[in-house]
Order: C-alpha cells, then sequence, then structure tokens
C-alpha cells in the first residue's frame, strides 16, 4: 500500500466489524488505589487485564495505561513514569510485531527526536538565496515564542502580498490515529480560518482507482465496506489475491487496527478453499498460505494484459455470463470488439497475454474455467493502480468480474479493500465518533477562502507544482492551472519517503522562500524545513479513536501514557498559538481544550447511541463520558445481523432499475461514454492495455531489472523505520534488496553485500538478500526507508539508506486521474566495492 488517503473526500462512517472481545478492568488516573474486576465475553479475544498499582499523579508512574495506534489497541506497561512493554490490548489474537515497540517511539535507539523550536541558519539570518541550502544548512534552536513570531510573521507577508494560492497545505500522509490531534485536519483549519490555502486532491495510495472507479461504479469503491468475510468463507469456492499482501498490510488500519482481518485470513488459509494468490514475488501472504494456495508469478506492471488474456478466452468459448452482462454493465459491445481484435487487429488471446504477462496459455486458459466455473471473489490489491496506467488494472478487473457475472453475490464478484484496514470485517452498532473540523473563513477573508480553496494540486504532482508554476494540466475532465507557491506547510507527513523521484523532489522543494514542518523525529522531510517545531508523540497527549475503519468495533480512549518531552507541545497547541497571533485565536479553538474537543465528540457519539438504543457487546448501554474516561478502557460494539449478513451490491444485482449505480446510465459501465468526451490519449472509453513507460518487456531497457517496491513487513510506510523493528530486516545498516540467485551469481553479490542500485532517476545503497522470493529479472525494496543523502548539497548524491523513491519515477498514470506511478520502475544493480558511507538516516543535522 502507498501512501495514505484523502480522507476530505471519504465518508469516516464507512466501515465496519465484528462481534468479539471482552471489556478491560478499570484504571482510573486519579491518585489512589483502585481494585480491577476483569470482565469477558464468550470470544477467544479477551481484554488484558491490567495490574494493581497506586499513583501520585494524573499520569500512571507504574502500571498499565491503554492507549490505541494505527496497528492496533495497546496496553502499555509503566515504571518510574518510563514506557516498558507494550503489547495488543487483547489476547488470543494473530501476532503484531508493530505493537511492541511503543517504548522506541518515545525514546529509542533510533528515534532521535526533535528536542527544541530550530530554525535553519542561513534563513534566521536572512541570507540571499538561502533556500538552495535548504537540506544542506545547519541549524539554530529558538526559543517558541521566537517560532511562533518567525512563522506567524511569515504567513502574514505572504497572504498580503501573494494571498492564499501562494501557500501549500501539505500534510498528506498517515498522521496520529487520534480524532482530536490529526495534524492534517489541525493544518488546514489554520490556514482555512485564517483565509485559504492550496490543497491536495486524491493520495498515493489509490490516486488512479479513486478516480477511475466514480466512472465504472458510481463511488470510490477502493474505500467501501467489503462483502463480509463470514460470507465468503461460507459461499466462495474459490478466492483470489491479485496484487495484495494481506498478511502484512493487515496489521495496520487508517484509524486503529480492529485486530480482525489476520484472523479471517487464517480462516481462510485452512478452510479447504482454492486459493490463489497472484504476485511478482512470493510475499508474506504467499509465504503465509504456503502449500495451501497456489502462487500465480507475473511480469511486473502486466496484470491488464494478463486479464485480457482470460477475458478473451471467456469470450471466445462462451463461458461468460451473457445475462448478467446484458442487464448490469453499459457497452459491452465495444469492449468486445477490442478484445477479439476487430478495434486495432490484435485478437487479446491467451497467447498474446503470455507473451507479455510470463503466464503460461495453459494457466490463463484454466483459469477462465475456474473462475467461471466456480463462486469466485477476486480480492483486489493496490499496488496493480499505482503503475503507469493504473487506471486500467481495476477498471479491467470489474469488466472481468462482470463477465463471471457473480457481483451481488455471497462470496462473489470483486473486492479492493480485504488487504487494508480489515475490510470484510462485519459491521457493529457502533455511533460514529466524530473529529475536529477544518472550519470556516474568518471575515475579511472570504475572497482570500474563495481563491484558495479553489485551487487544489492531484498530491502526487506536488513536485510537479513546485517545479513548473504557472503549467496547466488535465485532471478527470478538467483543466487544472499550478499556482506559484512560496510557502509550505507541512504537518503529519514524510514527503521525502513517500513521493517518487527524490532528486526531482529535492529541486522543486528548494523553490519556496519558506518551508515549516512539524514532526516528532529528525525525519528525512523535517531536515528539509525551515523552520520545524517539535511535537508530542501520541503517548505524550490525551486522544480518542475507534478500531476498524469499516467495522467500528471499538472505541478507544487513547491515554496519554508519559509526560511529554520537555519542549514538545501538540499540533493543536501550535497552531492554537499561531492562530493567536494572527488575530484568530478564538475562532480557532473556540475556548476549548483538547479535553473539551474530545469530550464533545464522544458526548455526540453517546447521544446517537442513546437515541438509537444502542448496547455493547455485553449488553450494557454505551456509559458517559466521565464514566468512559474514568474507566480507561475500549467500548466493544457487536456486529449487527445485517453487518454480518453484508454482500456488496447486493441490492444492485436485485434490481438494478429500483437500486441503479451512481454512473450516468446506472449500470458498471464497461464503456464510458463522459470518458470519451475528455479524449485522453491515455486513458480511453474502455478498458485496455497500454505498454508501460518502464517495464521488463519492452524493446529498448533504460536498465535492466524491474523494480518492485511494496509496503514494507515490519513497518507503516516511513513510520516505525526508527524503532528497534530496523534490527530485524537492515542489511549491512542498510535496507535490503532482494536479488534472485542467478542474478546475484551473475552480478558476483552475496548475501549481506552492499549493492549500489541505480538508473537515471538517482542512486541508493541497499544490502544484499539473495533469495527466490523473487523472480530472475526483478528485484524487491521495500517503500518506506528514510532518506539519507550522502551530500545534500550535490545533485543525484547517493542515498546512503536506500530509499526506493529516489529510483521511481514521477509520472502521472494519466490525465484522467494523475496517480502516481511508483510501481513502474527499471534499474540497474552492481555490487559497491567502496568503503560504505556512514548511514546517518536517523541522526540528529548539524546544529540540533
Amino acid at each position: 500500500m502507498g501512501e495514505v488517503r484523502n480522507t476530505d473526500s471519504i465518508d469516516s462512517s464507512r466501515r465496519s466489524a465484528l462481534r468479539t472481545i471482552g471489556l478491560f478492568s478499570t484504571v482510573p488516573f486519579i491518585g489512589g488505589a483502585w481494585i480491577g474486576c476483569g470482565d469477558s465475553s464468550s470470544s477467544s479475544a479477551t481484554a488484558e487485564a491490567p495490574t494493581m498499582s497506586s499513583f501520585s499523579t494524573d499520569l500512571v508512574l507504574d502500571g498499565d495505561v491503554y492507549t490505541a495506534a494505527h496497528w492496533g489497541a495497546l496496553k502499555v506497561s509503566v515504571k518510574g513514569g518510563k514506557i516498558v512493554k507494550s503489547q495488543n490490548a487483547f489476547s488470543g489474537l494473530e501476532a503484531n510485531p508493530l505493537q511492541a515497540v511503543t517504548a522506541d517511539l518515545v525514546d529509542g535507539k533510533y528515534t532521535n527526536r526533535i528536542k527544541a523550536p530550530m530554525v535553519r541558519k542561513s534563513y534566521l539570518e536572512k541570507q540571499a538565496g538561502n533556500n538552495k541550502l535548504r537540506g544542506a544548512d545547519e541549524w539554530v534552536e529558538v526559543s517558541y515564542e521566537e517560532a511562533i513570531k518567525i512563522v506567524s510573521d511569515e504567513i502574514k507577508r505572504v497572504r498580503s502580498s501573494k494571498g492564499p494560492t501562494a501557500i501549500y497545505g501539505g500534510s498528506y500522509g498517515w498522521k496520529s490515529s487520534g480524532n482530536m490531534h490529526n495534524a492534517r485536519t489541525l493544518l488546514h483549519r489554520f490556514l482555512n480560518l485564517g483565509g485559504g490555502f492550496v490543497g491536495g486532491l486524491g493520495d498515493y495510495s489509490t490516486g488512479a482507482a479513486q478516480v477511475i472507479m466514480p466512472h465504472v461504479l458510481g463511488t470510490l469503491e477502493v474505500y467501501e465496506q467489503q462483502t463480509a468475510w463470514p460470507l465468503v468463507l461460507e459461499h466462495s469456492q474459490v478466492v483470489v489475491i491479485w496484487g495484495a499482501n494481506p498478511a502484512d498490510t493487515l496489521r495496520i488500519a487508517w484509524s486503529s487496527n480492529d485486530n480482525q482481518g489476520l484472523e479471517y485470513l487464517k480462516k481462510l488459509r485452512d478452510s479447504g478453499k482454492k486459493i490463489i494468490c497472484i504476485d511478482p514475488a512470493k510475499s508474506s501472504t504467499v509465504q503465509f498460505f504456503g502449500s495451501k494456495a497456489e502462487h500465480i508469478v507475473v511480469v511486473p506492471n502486466t496484470d491488464v494484459a494478463f486479464m485480457l488474456g482470460i477475458i478473451h478466452t471467456m469470450l471466445t468459448s462462451g463461458n461468460y455470463d451473457k445475462d448478467f452482462i446484458a442487464n448490469y454493465t453499459e457497452g459491452f459491445d465495444k469492449f468486445q470488439d477490442y478484445v477479439v481484435g476487430k478495434t486495432d487487429g490484435v485478437a487479446k488471446d491467451a497467447q498474446w497475454a503470455s507473451s507479455i504477462c510470463g503466464v503460461s496459455e495453459e494457466k490463463i486458459k484454466e483459469l477462465a474455467e475456474v473462475f467461471f466455473g466456480n463462486r469466485t471473489m477476486i480480492m483486489g490489491g493496490w499496488n496493480m493502480q499505482r503503475q503507469h496506467h493504473g487506471e486500467q488494472a481495476h477498471w479491467m478487473l470489474v469488466v472481468l468480474a462482470s463477465m463471471i457475472g457473480q457481483i451481488g453475490l455471497p462470496g462473489g464478484g470483486f473486492g479492493f479493500s480485504y488487504h487494508y484496514s480489515n475490510g470484510g470485517a462485519p459491521t457493529t452498532n457502533a455511533p460514529v465518533v466524530g473529529g475536529i473540523s477544518v472550519g470556516k473563513a474568518t471575515s475579511g477573508g472570504a475572497e482570500w477562502l474563495s481563491d484558495g480553496s479553489a485551487v487544489s494540486i492531484p498530491v502526487a504532482r506536488v513536485t510537479d507544482m513546485l517545479a513548473n508554476p504557472g503549467k496547466t494540466i488535465q485532471h478527470n475532465g478538467k483543466v487544472i492551472k499550478y499556482p506559484e507557491i512560496d510557502f509550505v506547510y507541512w504537518a503529519g507527513g514524510n514527503p521525502f519517503v513517500h513521493h517518487q523521484d527524490t532528486n526531482t523532489l529535492l529541486a522543486a522543494w528548494r523553490k519556496p522562500t519558506t518551508v515549516v514542518v512539524h514532526d516528532m523525529y529528525w525525519t528525512p522531510t523535517a531536515k528539509m524545513a525551515d523552520v520545524v517545531f517539535p511535537i508530542t508523540t501520541p503517548y505524550e497527549r490525551n486522544d480518542i479513536t475507534m478500531s476498524g475503519d469499516y467495522s467500528n468495533m471499538n472505541i478507544n480512549p487513547m491515554k496519554q501514557v508519559v509526560a511529554p518531552l520537555e519542549k514538545a507541545k501538540s499540533d493543536y497547541q501550535v497552531f492554537s498559538d499561531l492562530a493567536e497571533a494572527c488575530g484568530f485565536g478564538a475562532q480557532y479553538t473556540e475556548g476549548k481544550s483538547d479535553m473539551d474537543w474530545i469530550e464533545e465528540f464522544y458526548n455526540a457519539a453517546y447521544d446517537n447511541a442513546q437515541k438509537a438504543g444502542v448496547v455493547m457487546a455485553d449488553g450494557n448501554a454505551m456509559p458517559d463520558f466521565k464514566t468512559f474516561w474514568g474507566a480507561n478502557k475500549p467500548l466493544v460494539f457487536d456486529a449487527t445481523p445485517e453487518g454480518l449478513e453484508f454482500v456488496r451490491y447486493a441490492d444492485f444485482r436485485e434490481d438494478p432499475i429500483l437500486n441503479p449505480l451512481g454512473t450516468p446510465s446506472g449500470k458498471i459501465e464497461i464503456y464510458s461514454k463522459t470518458i470519451e468526451k475528455m479524449n485522453y490519449k491515455d486513458c480511453k472509453a474502455f478498458p485496455q492495455w497500454f505498454e508501460p513507460a518502464e517495464w521488463k518487456g519492452m524493446k529498448e531497457k533504460s536498465a535492466e531489472f524491474a523494480l518492485i517496491s511494496p509496503h514494507p513487513s515490519l513497518r507503516l510506510h516511513s513510520q516505525l523505520a526508527n524503532t528497534s523493528l530496523r534490527d530485524e530486516y537492515a542489511v549491512s545498516d542498510r535496507e535490503p534488496i532482494w536479488i534472485n540467485p542467478a542474478d546475484a551469481e551473475a552480478k558476483g553479490i552475496k548475501n549481506g553485500d552492499v549493492v549500489r542500485a541505480f538508473n537515471k532517476r538517482g542512486q541508493i545503497l541497499v544490502g544484499a538478500v539473495v533469495s527466490d522470493i523473487v523472480p530472475q529479472g526483478v528485484v524487491r525494496i521495500y517503500e518506506g526507508a528514510w532518506y539519507d543523502p550522502e551530500d545534500a548539497a550535490q545533485a543525484n548524491t547517493l542515498c546512503k539508506n536506500g530509499n526506493a523513491n529516489v529510483l521511481t519515477m514521477d509520472i502521472p498514470t494519466s490525465e484522467l486521474a494523475n496517480g502516481n506511478s511508483a510501481c513502474t520502475a527499471m534499474i540497474n544493480i552492481e555490487k559497491y566495492t567502496g568503503a560504505a558511507p556512514k548511514n546517518t538516516a536517523f541522526l540528529p543535522p548539524k546544529g540540533a
């Protein structure tokens, strides 16, 4: 999975979940002793009871505290005010190693906290052209008050001289799980109330799919609830995991992991069903299923051709659901002409497909028969749409599922979120806990707001925007003109890890006058700022969140675990003080502390629960806020009968006239007249094969090896890179690269060697892992390694830590979606023979 989503465009209530688990025992945060009484449900997963303790302050100095993170609800053990252990708050569940390193995130070996407000030296001294030294300068500590003045004065200058279209509010990324301390929303609230800003469209995770799917299905689809897992386990005969790696990605969630996805994956493994994994590599999921699944190796970037071979076989054999096509889809006849070759003279048959995707003709024909002859669920991943022409992959998969004809049936059809945030875990009856909003413009700034908010740039085009002010691009039928950005404000993200073609970003990033960053750590992005504010970790403040983006299974208190770093402040505090300095502090805070907001969010959900008569999994009513917060225990809700029986598109299948899709025809649009009118060369009116800009089968290769850069096993993108988990995977103190034994032998590379991976875009150092996990001609480097330039002032400098995005392409998927093409890249490799430079990714910059 790529780097996270545009929450402004996604309904946060579209989540779901499952019956389970018992409630926690009580841990009051009031001085004195307590006695806990455990409670458990009939589920095999039960809450861990905290140990008895006594406290002298509001913080637990010796005992257990319950909080939550993207990787799940956590029980954190504290001794002498320090974190000594963290684990899953519930027992009896699949192990998740991400949950064990909470202490590292506060003051661990690699943590590298920002300990005070810092300003880049030449920026502070107002040297001419100082922005060219961004990332290669030393730093100076300033007081918090001085930092507030510097930033507020600069924002006022830019607003008055250039207006809101000169301010970019980036902040794209997997921010804190908490609903209150949502860095992205807090930043946008500050910029919005101040008069407007330039924002982002879409996200890196599903940039192509979330634009094409509304044309095809009338919805984003990638962030929708899936057919309930229990129905898949009951009814599916064949389950295809296509381009996804749920064994790794189900360890995390956008809010907080509800732990159910991996449990269902175990049940699927032991179900006896036919399981097929389609992936260029032996992913963690392929290894998880072992002999219980068939692994089909596909050439990277060729999934569309593979699907076309299956579709052609079904079409010419007549083994497809003609009634479903006739009653539920639009424009199949035009697509059919393309498949058989009437449109371009090329039949997209199994032989043609095999020559591109590397899967045998026999296997392609076999799959056509297997898919149509059995109740088949295709669980599509997002990797194949993070490629050049990525719109085509999910569109083609929907066409394939339409021909199979099982969309809307229990256990049949397709789903694009089974690998993400535990999609398919049945939805509960829980009321949804809201969060802070982006607010409205203050009086006197409305004209700025209308101008600033009118400009939103596809997030994956941020480098292009910074580098080319005034340039126009096509986007989903509209024309967007890039503004000239003079001020970049980033909080809750790490673009120097998640954005493609790092060297091009580096040059563009040095164009604006000012870059301000909020962070807890000296990340690569913090090192590329002018002003940095040290921010508290989620374990140093109070918050609230829910478990399961689709399940809503728990309402989790996120109790402050330890005292904050001395000079660190929450994003809310920093923006409140900046708003005060800019003259709208009262509008920003509305006179509320963070705890006031948290109580307000909870009370709104509580009121809804009261009105609806909602009871929790233990049969009790939802407690009031004082009781909830004092008890320090997640609330557990049960799956509803509707959640357990949910079948995606069942209503549409039952009656497509009364329950039409949100497309112009009300049907699945295999042929889109809307897209046809856009007249784009790289995204036509129906899905088709386009040759990628770089791929293993191209005639004139710019490099030798296809690079795959999937989501890592032991990180959440770049998060947790600075924990002891790194000791589990680093090779020669670098990010690992997996190389097929035959390729390694040809290059004279052995296990543990330092390798230089390079192409025309950049160069990185990585540590060799010689393994048949990857086929010949393909190498794997996980995304998310912190960028660590050998000489930040030098163009095309070596990244010493192995950030894959130094090598990836920064081109749009197409003019339709402008998504990122991170998974389309060719690279070279060679054994590094010199003295390998020291890795400094986790060291502070000079002066800090």
